[in-house]
């Protein structure tokens, strides 16, 4: 299934930078970028359990926000890009030079 993760990490000290790190990481580690604070994530719901506990555990809520926004498995139709930053398709064919 899709998942879209958006986060907002309170930045003004040194550890609201670490963690706005950790969560990019996070995410980076199941998914790819397509704002600054979103991701795309395809994940089967065992990873998904796993990427929300682990950035759960990373998030200060009391300074911190995490959205999931579940696109299911027909996401394609359900995601319209316009503009720069191309993405690539995570279900796609990979080719490796």
């Amino acid at each position: 299934m899709m998942v879209l993760i958006t986060y907002d990490v309170e930045t003004a000290t040194a550890a609201g930078k670490r963690r706005l790190r950790q969560v990019a990481k996070h995410c980076l580690n199941y998914g790819q970028r397509v704002q600054n604070s979103v991701f795309e994530c395809l994940v089967d719901p065992v990873q998904f359990k796993q990427l929300k506990a682990t950035l759960e555990k990373t998030i200060d809520p009391s300074k911190d926000s995490l959205r999931y926004y579940m696109l299911g498995s027909n996401w394609k139709n359900r995601v319209e890009h316009v503009g720069a930053k191309e993405t690539y398709d995570p279900e796609g064919l990979l080719f490796i030079e």
